[in-house]
């Protein structure tokens, strides 16, 4: 099913926000829907959504960070060879990534700063330009499927210099999906909000498991509020109603089957792998990892690193933090007692609160709960 949105229009806006309200009078219970994508949590929490909704509706963050679920071991890979002397490029929201080691330099912007070569790029083309000069490089190469095809279409083309190689660390979120799902019935999600960007590469048609496996509403949702606040009533609708069905409501720019040739680039050159997920552990067929054609691009058998595994797995989150938790929509960012003291924009200590798609930095940034408690406060009516 698809619909289209006027997205632009504030009329709309308030006429969804009156009909959630009568909605969710309809229910006699509470309703959690979990948003899929950092970009989401960023306009509910800067647009404050959450103070539009009834009390019964409470609008959950979910993984959908990609730097904030990266494993802390890669960033030590990197920083590791950054200090021998391999430039290192990645995104400039994992610079400040923290990585699992308990020395120093602890994120590869500590690393610059006592020398090593690492660099800042918009895109993996701008690597590939630079390595022209024929310095060994690696490029930490983090995110879902939205950026993995643009990882993975030099590799395969055989666009990339010889002296270049990756530190793939892409994640695919149907899977992480799943696992909130099912390892997590004590806080019941009752809707989705499906990622739209990630949607526009792997289509719609992914999320429809979401539906007929577990019986939750799931919509594809765009950026813009009123798309959020659309996807929200077509959810409420769905459960007063008793159905579990996925719409597209990004239909502006999500089809139904995907990028086809974007799919294509990810199958060709990669294996899906089990994959370990920041705080939380591995998830199975979660990862994507270089097929045997392709592994001379793979910086970690370039240099003898082994890859990591549930063997190797520890703990990677620093002492007290609960960006697991956050992640995973069981705990809201003022729930952990680091928030806003020892950890802030300015010096982030948990992943968390580095990336402008992190749940804590969204929150310390635009308000978040305190917002909501703030204006229900000021306007106890509504």
């Amino acid at each position: 099913m698809e619909v289209s949105t006027p997205y632009r229009d504030p009329k709309i806006s308030r006429l969804i926000v009156s009909e959630i309200n009568k909605i969710a009078s309809e229910l006699d219970d509470h309703v959690k829907i979990m948003d899929f994508c950092g970009t989401h949590e960023w306009t509910i929490t800067h647009y404050g959504i959450r103070s539009l909704m009834p009390e019964n509706v409470e609008l959950v963050a979910g993984p959908g960070c990609p730097v904030c679920i990266t494993p802390g071991y890669y960033v030590d890979i990197a920083v590791k060879l950054a200090m021998e002397g391999v430039r290192v490029f990645t995104f400039g929201d994992v610079y400040r990534l923290p990585g699992s080691s308990k020395g120093a330099p602890k994120n590869l912007e500590e690393a610059k700063s006592e020398g090593a070569d690492v660099k800042i790029v918009y895109s993996v083309a701008d690597a590939i330009r630079l390595s022209a000069d024929g310095k060994e490089s690696v490029f930490l190469a983090v995110g879902f499927e939205t950026t993995a095809p643009a990882t993975l279409g030099p590799i395969r083309r055989g666009d990339v210099p010889d002296n270049l190689s990756f530190i793939v660390v892409h994640r695919l979120t149907p899977p992480i999906t799943k696992y909130v799902l099912e390892n997590y019935p004590q806080s019941p999600i009752r809707g989705i909000i499906a990622p739209g960007h990630v949607s526009a590469i792997t289509g719609a048609s992914e999320w429809e498991f979401v539906a007929e496996d577990y019986g939750i509403p799931v919509v594809v949702s765009g950026f813009e509020p009123v798309d959020v606040l659309l996807s929200i009533l077509e959810i409420l609708r769905q459960i007063r109603d008793g159905r579990a069905e996925l719409v597209n409501e990004y239909s502006r720019v999500v089809r139904w089957e995907g990028n086809l040739r974007a799919k294509e680039v990810m199958r060709s050159t990669c294996e899906v792998v089990d994959a370990g997920w920041r705080g939380i552990g591995f998830v199975p067929e979660s990862g994507l990892q270089l097929k045997d054609a392709y592994s001379r691009y793979d910086a970690l058998l370039k240099y003898g690193i082994p890859e990591l595994s549930e063997e190797r797995w520890m703990e990677d989150l620093p002492p007290g933090c609960r960006c697991a938790e956050v992640t995973l929509g069981m705990a809201k960012p003022t729930d952990c007692p680091l928030f806003k003291k020892i950890c802030t924009p300015e010096r982030p200590y948990g992943p968390c609160m580095v990336s402008s798609e992190g749940t804590c930095l969204i929150w310390a940034k635009y308000g978040g709960d305190e917002l909501l408690r703030g204006l229900r406060e000021e306007f106890p009516s509504r």
